[in-house]
């Protein structure tokens, strides 16, 4: 369980990250175009904003220092039951996420760019769901 502990703070950390550097910039798409509708599956002018891009980032970080210290792999602060939770809550938004995708965006509920349909369901929800199920394990079976 350590090692999932690991690995899935170590994918929401870079994650994490990865939301931090596009508050500036579309790396590693050529340009706020390809970024837009790649990453983002709608038009230039309707990305998310610095802010949000940051925020989602900071959000990230939180469930990575849930599931990790939950795992036993980060220091834990606070009750050990709000670290419980808090890692369940992350395993359910993930798993929310990584399932709804396909059925959001692929049924044409949520409009999104074709590219990104085509991400959604080769990369992104199937990357949720494991990192869910994941953090979903430590939640269980953490400290």
């Amino acid at each position: 369980m350590r090692a999932t502990a690991v690995a899935v703070a170590g994918a929401l950390t870079a994650i994490g990250g990865l939301h931090a550097v596009w508050s500036h910039s579309p790396w590693p798409c050529r340009d706020r175009t390809e970024f837009a509708e790649l990453v983002v599956g709608v038009r230039p002018e309707r990305v998310p904003s610095a802010g949000l891009c940051l925020g989602v980032a900071g959000l990230l970080g939180s469930a990575a220092y849930l599931v990790g210290a939950r795992g036993g792999v980060l220091p834990a602060a606070g009750p050990r039951r709000l670290r419980a939770a808090g890692a369940a809550g992350v395993a359910g938004v993930l798993l929310a996420r990584g399932v709804g995708g396909p059925v959001l965006f692929g049924s044409g509920r949520v409009g999104r760019s074709a590219r990104f349909v085509r991400m959604d369901r080769r990369l992104y929800s199937p990357l949720c769901v494991a990192l869910g199920a994941g953090a979903a394990v430590v939640a269980a079976g953490g400290q």
